[in-house]
């Protein structure tokens, strides 16, 4: 019978970060670099899995400032133009909308990047960095007291801090600590992803068939001398599609890859690992409480529709620096009401309006009555052919404001 661990002393801080992916992560290089001593704890995972995220301008600029983004740039692809094609059989159909970024006067929207590299600098970069201390495992109980929070995990690791920031995922033990709820919205669907080498060019594209299944996307990513031309996919389908495509081979799965895309890229070929994870959105019933703050899917998820979860969880992160770095400098406390109130107004307009943007899409999509069509149909139709509302889309759908600035708002 092994001994049980002795009681940790907690690490003390003025934040605690729950959560070692991307947002945690950036989260943390900011703060630390505004000298808010950090304390981060989880475990990073940089193995690939097929997976890829589509970094959009706010985001890239975030990033830019944590001083990873030159060490990212030469593995991300630039994504010049976004392409919707409406494959439902809808008789309501209307041609493919592209969205070209030249006509808001950006040379891309974005850039595309695996998503094991992200997660690999943004973690080199974090422990490079003085004041931020990073800490294998996991945090499960939360004691949140008047003045600080104190946090222990099964493995003796334990910290203490004036507010801790819950980046730990769907499933985050610190929101439901918390006893902050959340509203979870599965959808009858299975996303499938990899990596494609493929005959033809993809010319800087992404291009998001809509299918009765879900989104069928092909985004950009940066060739090698082995493969010159090469793309990710998010493939969203019924739970028992995917699980019978997953346990294809890969050639099998590449000709089934080639008829859904219609030869777009012509041959193709499956390259790496083929990852699958079930659709479903979740939304918090608030992103703040006492001595808490959440951010990223401890927040919100939805469905992989137009490059916007990743994005919407790092401006979580970015504005959760801005407005901590903010307090401070005018030494306010971290974890107090004031501060937490800021950040939840900063933040609830932007989650809630994407939140049912890509819901309705996503629901729209699988619906298949006439009147859902046409309204979906004719809102597509309206957004290409009338220039005004195409170039608004455009910019609020790489960040609210990015007609006016570039940065990570």
């Amino acid at each position: 019978m092994s001994a049980s661990l002795p009681p940790a002393v907690p690490e003390a801080a003025d934040v605690v970060v729950v959560g070692a992916g991307a947002v945690g992560l950036s989260l943390g290089i900011a703060l630390a670099r505004a000298g808010i001593g950090t304390v981060l704890v989880g475990t990073v995972d940089a193995r690939p899995t097929g997976r890829t995220v589509a970094l959009l301008e706010g985001s890239v600029g975030f990033l830019a400032r944590l001083g990873v983004w030159e060490q990212l740039r030469p593995s991300a692809e630039p994504l010049k133009v976004m392409r919707l094609v409406d494959d439902t059989g809808s008789l309501f159909r209307g041609p493919p909308l592209d969205f070209d970024a030249r006509e808001i006067g950006r040379d891309c929207f974005g850039y595309n990047i695996q998503n094991h590299l992200l997660v690999e600098a943004l973690a080199g970069a974090a422990r490079g960095v003085p004041g931020l201390t990073l800490r294998p495992g996991r945090l499960d109980a939360f004691a949140f007291g008047p003045d600080r929070v104190t946090a222990t995990g099964p493995d003796g690791v334990a910290a203490t801090g004036a507010l801790l920031v819950a980046s730990d995922g769907r499933r985050s033990a610190a929101r439901k600590a918390a006893g902050i709820g959340a509203r979870e919205t599965p959808y009858p669907q299975d996303a499938l992803t990899t990596t494609l080498h493929h005959d033809r060019p993809h010319r800087n594209v992404s291009t998001e068939f809509h299918t009765r299944g879900g989104p069928f996307t092909l985004v950009p990513l940066p060739g090698t001398a082995e493969a010159p031309h090469r793309s990710s996919l998010v493939w969203g389908m019924a739970p028992e599609a995917a699980e019978r495509r997953a346990a294809l081979s890969p050639e099998r799965l590449a000709r089934d890859i080639e008829r859904q895309s219609r030869m777009l890229l012509g041959r193709v070929r499956v390259a790496g690992t083929v990852g699958r994870f079930p659709i479903g959105a979740l939304k918090a019933d608030r992103i703040v409480g006492p001595r808490v703050a959440l951010a990223g899917e401890a927040a919100h998820a939805m469905a992989p529709i137009g490059a916007q979860g990743l994005n919407l969880s790092l401006r979580d992160a970015a504005a959760l620096a801005d407005i901590l770095s903010d307090a401070a400098r005018g030494h306010e406390d971290l974890g107090s009401a004031a501060v937490l109130d800021r950040y939840a107004r900063t933040r609830q307009g932007d989650i809630a309006a994407r939140s049912f943007g890509v819901d309705w899409l996503n629901r729209a999509i699988l619906d298949d009555r006439l009147p859902v069509d046409l309204l979906r149909g004719a809102g597509l139709l309206a957004m290409g052919s009338i220039g005004p509302l195409r170039r608004f889309a455009m910019r609020r759908g790489l960040m609210p404001g990015a007609d006016r600035t570039t940065g990570a708002g």
